[in-house]
């Protein structure tokens, strides 16, 4: 009988032994496991600041000696005023060089490779309706609202002469915006923003470093920027960073997708003079809010999709 109580004893000891070295074994993998989390964390953070800074630097050395010319603060010799502005400086092509150097410095040619092959991502079913419609809709409501307002309609040339739209939406396409940008803003740090943050917070952030982007573009004659208010500019590309976001998370992100977003954006300026009314830019501030409020209603701010639509390809 003391032969079992001590058998008993000494097992309950062994179990108790074993449990605390089990304990002290979990305790210590889920150390190691939390301290690599955090060094990959920290590192995301690290290669997105840098991709930011290489983004900036490379746009920002053309772009502002281009704005000291236009606005005269600077003289240069006549060949350099012209390249720098011509549509051949690359200045713009500035995120997609960040996107490059940093997948390149991440995964070497295989990093570069599959972010290039997110054009080709291309089966985005029912998706092509808002990505093709959703801008134009927009800009054309806003310049509608403007006349029914009581401003003059201006000249509408597109309709005048329909062949320019596909020759611009090319040109639009290819130098105009989307190739330089989207690989670098949602191909590159969307995709790590959204790693750490909600859909919502990763879109205001993108959306404000964007617009930020843009600033040199203010002080270069016959630019967009140069005709618009900077607070107005920056309402604009914080709730298209929204619409974007909602575009390329619900296409299984599709940079195909955000470039002819960002391309019928872009061409609808041209297809309509929403800005040339008096009041047309502030409905197109008013009715791109309210765009991005139905969508975060109907699709929500963590993930900004909707599973379950017909041709939906979420993206999570």
């Amino acid at each position: 009988m003391r032969s079992n109580k001590g058998r008993e004893r000494k097992e309950r000891g062994k179990e108790r032994e074993e449990k605390k070295e089990k304990g002290f074994r979990n305790k210590n993998e889920k150390s190691i496991s939390e301290r690599f989390e955090l060094k990959d964390r920290l590192a995301g953070w690290r290669n997105l600041i840098l991709f930011f800074l290489i983004t900036f630097a490379f746009s920002w050395a053309l772009w502002i000696p281009q704005a000291l010319v236009s606005t005269g603060t600077l003289t240069a010799a006549p060949w350099l005023s012209a390249f720098l502005s011509s549509p051949y400086n690359p200045a713009a092509f500035g995120p997609l060089v960040g996107a490059i150097v940093m997948t390149y410095s991440e995964g070497r040619g295989a990093g570069v490779a599959t972010l290039l092959k997110k054009i080709t991502r291309y089966r985005i079913g029912w998706w092509y309706l808002p990505v093709f419609l959703v801008s134009p809709a927009i800009m054309g409501l806003a310049l509608l609202t403007a006349v029914l307002s009581g401003d003059p309609l201006p000249e509408v040339t597109a309709f005048s002469d329909p062949l320019i739209i596909p020759f611009a939406f090319a040109y639009i396409f290819l130098l105009g915006g989307p190739l330089q940008e989207e690989f670098g803003w949602r191909g590159y740090a969307l995709e790590v923003l959204q790693q750490k943050w909600s859909a919502f917070a990763s879109s205001a952030v993108l959306g404000a470093v964007w617009g930020a982007w843009h600033l040199p573009l203010f002080y270069i004659q016959g630019t967009i920027q140069s005709q618009t208010p900077i607070w107005g500019f920056f309402v604009l590309i914080i709730s298209g960073a929204f619409l974007f976001t909602w575009i390329y998370n619900n296409t299984g992100g599709s940079v195909l997708a955000v470039m002819i977003y960002h391309t019928m954006n872009n061409l609808a300026y041209l297809i309509f003079p929403t800005l040339e009314t008096e009041t047309g830019g502030l409905y197109l501030l008013i009715l791109n809010v309210l765009a991005v409020a139905v969508v975060l209603k109907l699709y929500g701010t963590k993930r900004m999709v909707r599973k379950g639509f017909p041709g939906n390809k979420a993206y999570s």
